[in-house]
């Protein structure tokens, strides 16, 4: 369904308007397009203290396809080192750096601050033992200093914190959110660690690997046949993956025309039968697989006093057990290979709760549960980065049918004063899935116009 308020706010009379009421102005999202990949101007290099990425930062934004400047009176993003910042004095640098020229970025344009990641002790037990709290509190400080950001920007502009190990670990998070491609991510905090082998080739003056980064590999889909699992086979195809799309047996038409439209392949299959798994497995062809994106969730909303057994269990079924078990079975099987990456779907409703929706933020809940404790042990022992996606409020059939006023605090209550689209999670899933994302691990990663329910 057409946001007619957002296309209201982009008329003459709508912008009189709305700026004479004080009403939200939202600015239609610049997204990818095959026509114009990548955001175009000057990319504004900013350092705040000493930094270790003064030699290997610059070669990697210089990448981003944007020109990489010291000075610049209308850049399209900035890029603030903060990576030496040790105290809390050195948070003024940041101010200092940004303070002159963060109203001067352009429309839809991006704002990212580098910080370290996080310390770990030398006895390994992580921040709190043996680590530099004053050091531990100005990187921290940094978090809310970009979500406050985020908010106040407006026209498009977004704001995202990385925290890095290394350029060259960083490099595919950069070129995200440097790009359309993140035209919907906006105040999160994403840590990095150092680079792996990422398998993509760098031509004369063509990144071709970059173009198709998924070619070769064979990515599994679970709730493919419509919204936002359509959207990720489809983002996924275009960057080179071989696709199975997996929803329900009634939705078999709708899944068939999906893999056809893509030249996949269509797996009805409920995904809660246990033997889900063995069956995933060998539809799979010769070689394995790269990329399991499970998408596949339902909802049976009512407050938990009027909620019924028989609408708690099927939620949890579909959305987290079904997730756990199927997960488990491909990766003791050894099916997907080493190299390869999960992607699951969780939502704001798992970070913030929702009304009417115990079950369902349960649910998503879990699934951030799951990406946490799995991913460092499937990466030491299997080679598989786990990672997730929150969807906010997305334009899909399933919101077009909410009531209109409860539809419209979803689509404007968010920094960006807009509904998602499908693409917008596709996106960010490619991603994470993208093989020169080696250094992303157990993140999880709202996609929700820095949306103002929860973190």
């Amino acid at each position: 369904m057409a946001d007619r308020y957002l296309n209201f706010t982009g008329t003459a009379p709508g912008r009189f308007l709305t700026r004479r009421l004080g009403l939200p102005q939202p600015s239609a999202l610049r997204r990818w397009t095959p026509e114009r990949p990548h955001l175009e101007g000057e990319l504004l290099l900013l350092t705040a203290g000493e930094s270790a990425h003064a030699a290997d930062l610059p070669p990697v934004l210089a990448r981003t396809n944007l020109r990489v400047t010291s000075r610049s009176s209308r850049p399209t993003a900035i890029v603030v080192d903060a990576t030496g910042i040790r105290d809390t004095p050195g948070l003024a640098l940041v101010h200092a750096a940004l303070h002159p020229v963060v109203r001067s970025v352009a429309e839809n344009g991006r704002v990212v601050v580098l910080g370290a990641a996080a310390a770990v002790s030398a006895s390994g037990q992580g921040v709190g033992v043996g680590v530099d709290h004053h050091q531990a509190a100005a990187q921290q400080a940094l978090e809310g200093f970009v979500r406050s950001l985020g908010k106040e920007l407006g026209k498009g502009r977004t704001a995202t914190l990385v925290r890095m190990r290394s350029a060259a670990g960083a490099e595919s998070t950069l070129r995200f959110l440097l790009s359309p491609r993140s035209a919907y991510v906006s105040g999160q905090v994403i840590e990095t660690g150092e680079a792996g082998e990422t398998g993509l080739v760098e031509g004369e003056g063509l990144d071709l690997g970059w173009e198709r980064p998924l070619a070769g590999r064979t990515a599994l889909v679970t709730g493919g046949a419509r919204g936002i699992g359509e959207a990720v086979a489809e983002v996924l195809a275009r960057d080179g993956a071989r696709v199975v799309v997996i929803d329900v047996p009634s939705a078999q038409a709708d899944l068939v025309r999906v893999a056809d439209r893509l030249g996949g392949t269509a797996l009805p299959l409920d995904i809660t039968a246990d033997d889900a798994g063995e069956r995933m497995a060998s539809a799979l062809a010769p070689g394995g697989l790269d990329i399991l994106v499970h998408n596949a969730g339902i909802t049976r909303d009512r407050k938990l006093a009027n909620m019924p057994a028989d609408r708690w269990n099927p939620v949890l079924d579909v959305n987290l057990t079904s997730v756990l078990r199927t997960t488990d079975a491909l990766l003791k099987s050894g099916t997907l290979n080493r190299g390869g990456s999960v992607v699951a779907t969780a939502s704001i409703a798992g970070i913030a709760g929702n009304v009417g929706q115990t079950n369902y933020a349960a649910s998503k809940a879990g699934i951030i549960g799951l990406v946490r404790a799995l991913a460092p042990g499937a990466l030491g022992e299997y080679g598989v980065r786990v990672n997730a996606v929150a969807p906010g409020f997305i334009e899909t059939k399933m919101t077009a049918a909410v009531p209109l006023f409860i539809r419209e605090a979803g689509r404007r209550m968010n920094s960006l004063g807009q509904g998602g689209l499908p693409v917008d999670v596709a996106e960010t899933t490619a991603w994470l899935a993208c093989p020169a994302s080696a250094g992303v691990n157990g993140q999880v990663v709202r996609v929700c116009g820095q949306s103002l329910l929860g973190a």
